[in-house]
């Protein structure tokens, strides 16, 4: 087959653009979305080069559907790429965010916009399960597969073992048992179709994909000055005891340390932002993961709303609104920044694994893995989605739904979206939009 054609620069920033517009739902919901165009519509990048890219993600600090997209963009048009792709699937979110992070402490809550965004997330269930199955099927080629994600899934989900163990697990399994993740005999994949990466290779337009320690050496030159800087020039300027230089240093720790995204360090970052800075009030954290989840971009976006409190609620000598923006453009590019680091710095070493045998089987055991990962996320936002109270079994065990709770609106919409995408091939975008107007209507029920 005749690989795809690969798309100019400008071309891929439009798709970025809509990514990045449409990208609701948590990592569950923009994995798939990602999926659904970069492989299934567009043919940009093959299945198992995207699991392989994503497989690497999973094992990161920070945000691992942000660095997918940057990596993708990496592969396709080099270092620049990575960076439309990796900026484009934040920016809309943020400035969403900020939008709303301002009418937070102006207006309180906006029912209007919870009623739109209720449709938008019910489209995104429906999109999710999709790409639960759709990957699942072609991931999960033997029984092992199967039982690594089965495994993955009750981990997560059940016995709430912390994320990177799991992922980390799963490695070590297919790193020390390479020929349990073979397929069987006379069972081999079928030749992945071409795609972008094929043909840039073809075409002797893949040399960045070619590890080397200089390009190591000139990656952490410039990309630690610009994660770093920064929080070396608040200290300098305002002072150990700052706002900001507190915001700077908490947040460029959670870069390192934040692996399983979002919601592995939301309760300790609610209780250092509450009890040990006071940024936010009691219950504010739950606000702002409410408003994080109605915008696109991933949900650790929800660190630009504690950054915005913080700064709008210690001023200093600034405008209240003015600083609450500069501390959440704080907090986004301490959190952000890593995340650039860890795709240019380790991409290159990730695509040199392709060919080794016991990484293949250790990354083959973690995309099994990822699939009880994104089943897992898939029923955490579909029970928080459909249900108005879930509470966690005996204190500490599976979350668990209030029946009595149940909401109809966004079952019938996801039961809609799921319809006509599955069964009438609707397109993306008519569906967003048709169930965003949905919700409208319903939200006044």
């Amino acid at each position: 087959m005749t690989p795809p054609q690969i798309p100019s620069f400008w071309e891929a920033a439009r798709v970025w653009a809509r990514i990045g517009l449409l990208s609701f739902g948590g990592p569950a919901g923009q994995i798939a979305l990602m999926h659904k165009v970069l492989v299934e519509e567009r043919g940009w990048i093959g299945e198992r080069r995207f699991l392989h890219a994503l497989n690497y993600c999973m094992l990161l600090p920070g945000p691992e559907a942000q660095q997918l997209a940057t990596y993708v963009g990496w592969l396709m048009h080099r270092t620049a790429g990575g960076l439309l792709a990796g900026l484009l699937f934040v920016i809309p979110g943020a400035l969403v965010m900020l939008g709303l992070s301002i009418a937070y402490v102006l207006l309180g809550a906006t029912p209007l916009a919870a009623a739109l965004f209720l449709g938008v997330k019910s489209a995104v269930l429906a999109i999710v399960v999709e790409a639960v199955l759709r990957v699942g099927r072609r991931a999960l080629k033997t029984r092992t597969a199967v039982l690594i994600a089965l495994a993955a899934f009750l981990a997560l989900y059940a016995l709430r073992v912390p994320f990177p163990l799991v992922i980390l697990a799963a490695g070590l399994f297919g790193w020390f048992a390479p020929s349990q993740m073979a397929p069987p005999a006379g069972g081999q994949d079928a030749p992945d179709v071409p795609d972008l990466v094929d043909a840039a290779l073809a075409a002797g337009r893949g040399g960045h994909l070619a590890p080397s320690r200089g390009r190591a050496l000139r990656v952490l030159a410039v990309w630690l000055p610009i994660w770093l800087g920064p929080l070396v020039a608040i200290f300098l300027l305002t002072g150990e005891t700052s706002v900001w230089t507190r915001l700077a240093g908490f947040f460029s720790t959670m870069g390192v340390v934040t692996f399983g995204g979002a919601y592995a360090v939301l309760s300790y970052v609610a209780q250092a932002a509450v009890e040990a800075f006071g940024w936010l009030k009691p219950g504010e954290m739950a606000d702002g993961l409410g408003l994080a989840e109605t915008t696109p971009g991933p949900l650790i976006l929800v660190l630009q709303f504690v950054g915005f409190l913080a700064a709008y609620r210690q001023p200093g000598a600034l405008d209240p609104l003015a600083a609450g923006a500069l501390g959440a453009l704080l907090t986004t590019w301490v959190t952000f920044a890593p995340c650039f680091l860890w795709i240019f710095l380790g991409a290159p070493y990730v695509e040199a694994l392709r060919g080794h045998r016991a990484a293949a089987a250790a990354l083959a055991a973690i995309t099994a893995a990822v699939v009880g990962v994104i089943a897992n996320l898939a029923l955490w936002f579909g029970l928080h989605l459909l249900f108005g109270q879930v509470v966690r079994l005996g204190g500490w065990g599976p979350d668990v739904p209030v029946l009595a709770s149940f909401d109809w609106r966004p079952a019938l919409l996801a039961a809609a979206a799921a319809l006509a995408m599955l069964r009438f091939k609707a397109g993306l975008t008519p569906t967003l939009i048709a169930c965003a107007l949905g919700g409208l209507a319903l939200g006044q029920i």
